[in-house]
């Protein structure tokens, strides 16, 4: 296999696996003991930022480490993995930040079944204002039990 395309699966490889982890981290870490953290963002401030914001650079930094040692490596697969992780990053951006609780105005008003299946599912994990009892902790994977439900509303 040329050296393109095995990079390009350890990029996707692991832009896939940060979904997991990302599942793994809101769930274990954000609900557990980060909690301190994490609250705000389901309490709600009056503030544009949010404490919670600072899992940004909880995540960048890993990517960041990466990208960084697999460049003074010549380019090797550490680099590509750092990449994944910041084009996952971007991905979660977009769909928390822009769609989901747009804190940036546009696609407001979409009628995809994706975007609003990701927000049905992202509205039942805020519904719990407390750390217990949490659902939805994924960001790009929704449950499948979301989109049945849009395919009665009307598109």
């Amino acid at each position: 296999m040329s050296d393109i395309i095995i990079n390009i699966l350890i990029l996707l490889g692991s832009f896939i696996a940060m979904e997991g982890v990302a599942w793994t981290s809101h769930k274990f870490l954000m609900h557990g003991f980060l909690w301190k953290i994490h609250k705000d963002h389901h309490t709600g401030t009056k503030n544009f930022f949010q404490r919670n914001d600072l899992f940004f650079f909880i995540f960048a930094i890993p990517s960041w480490l990466f990208m960084m040692f697999g460049i003074m490596a010549g380019c090797d697969y550490r680099m590509w993995i750092g990449i994944g992780i910041a084009i996952y990053g971007i991905a979660y951006f977009l769909v928390h930040e822009v769609i989901i609780h747009q804190r940036l105005k546009f696609l407001k008003r979409s009628n995809n079944r994706y975007i609003t299946a990701v927000r049905k599912a992202h509205k039942a994990h805020h519904k719990h204002l407390g750390k217990e009892d949490g659902e939805c902790f994924g960001m790009l994977l929704v449950p499948f039990k979301y989109f049945k439900k849009n395919r009665n509303t009307a598109n």
